[in-house]
């Protein structure tokens, strides 16, 4: 009868395993595929009845609607709502049968109201909770949105929070000054997913972040994770931006390309083992304004790297949740920085990296 205790109880151990790992591979939105990557491009709201929507619709079924849910533009400050915008891609995504993020997270996408430097602990508090109160309950009950960003842009690379500066101008993250708990992590962080976890229970929540694959930062952020999860909130997936060559260690990307692809590999079988599904959130290149002349060239190592990439998520879908999202279709250009590259040039001609893209679409409808 030992023998048969033992039996029942592993058994039992098995099915609590499994239903654990099946709570995170779905929400009532459904059963993520394991073997299915997911692809999409992000829009801006000017961009919808224009070239790059009909760019969109014909490749994409996923979408994120770049800044139109940021606190800076639906609840700028107390008392002032704005949800057009926002509004209008939800009946898009619906129209077109889309699956959307929201990219709508606490973050240093915030209001000048926000970032002012008389602005209280208490005033940030309760601007932040009205707007993630408002957002998660919105968008909860909206069936195209899977996936809510909850916060974005938290930790510096070298593994320091980062937090105000002065003035209204920069870029900044102002909601570390409503301060820390007991054991030291913003208090923002963890009254965001509270608030998402209770009134968001349909969408999947992620943990958003930028810069490259500093170790540092990256193990800042599974620490964290681990933490919300050990307070009892809901972390379903973490978000990778990937800005290629914004910030000056985004250089690796290319002089030790085959490095960093390893460790984006290794930070998604950790997310995985996590029971996390893993996201890039942003993908585009930067061609330096010095390096304009070598436009050609640059494109050419986007596509090198958009290959490698899109090769490990689509290896790495096999075994668990991943997600793709280009930042933008065309090219941004950003004043005193450079132009952004996606996979159309000025014209909307496809340039080498839509191929890449084009091998991942072939993957998510095998």
């Amino acid at each position: 009868m030992r023998g048969f205790g033992k039996y029942i109880f592993y058994v039992l151990f098995v099915l609590v395993v499994n239903s654990t790992n099946q709570f995170y591979a779905q929400s009532s939105r459904g059963v993520t595929k394991r073997n299915k990557l997911l692809v999409g491009a992000t829009l801006n709201y000017e961009e919808l009845n224009t070239i790059k929507e009909e760019l969109f619709l014909k490749d994409f079924k996923y979408l994120t609607p770049a800044n139109a849910a940021k606190q800076s533009a639906i609840h700028p400050e107390p008392g002032k709502w704005n949800w057009k915008k926002i509004n209008e891609f939800i009946d898009f995504a619906n129209k077109n049968n889309l699956i959307v993020r929201m990219h709508s997270p606490v973050s240093p996408q915030a209001s000048k109201w926000a970032k002012a430097d008389d602005r209280t602990a208490e005033e940030l508090t309760k601007n932040m909770e009205e707007y993630i109160l408002a957002v998660s309950k919105r968008f909860n009950a909206e069936k195209c949105i899977k996936y809510m960003d909850v916060v974005n842009e938290t930790i510096l690379a070298n593994g320091d929070w980062f937090g105000p500066k002065d003035g209204v101008d920069q870029w900044e993250n102002p909601w570390l000054k409503m301060g820390f708990d007991e054991n030291d992590y913003p208090l923002y962080i963890s009254k965001a997913f509270a608030l998402a976890t209770k009134y968001a229970p349909n969408v999947k929540l992620v943990y958003n972040q930028n810069a490259g694959m500093e170790d540092a930062l990256w193990d800042k952020v599974k620490e964290t994770v681990l933490y919300l999860r050990s307070k009892g909130y809901r972390v379903d997936g973490i978000g990778w931006q990937g800005h290629i060559q914004l910030g000056a260690k985004k250089q690796d990307f290319i002089d030790k390309m085959d490095v960093t692809i390893q460790k984006m590999a290794n930070l998604i079988d950790w997310a995985h083992a996590n029971d996390l599904g893993f996201h890039v959130t942003e993908l585009d290149y930067l061609v330096k304004d010095k390096f304009k002349k070598e436009l050609e060239t640059e494109r050419e190592n986007q596509k090198k790297l958009y290959d490698k990439i899109v090769d490990l998520l689509i290896e790495k879908s096999e075994q668990g949740e991943v997600t793709l999202n280009l930042w933008d279709l065309g090219v941004r250009h950003k004043k005193g920085t450079g132009d952004f590259q996606s996979i159309y040039n000025k014209k909307f001609q496809t340039t080498a990296a839509y191929f890449s893209i084009q091998k991942a679409l072939k993957a998510s409808n095998p």
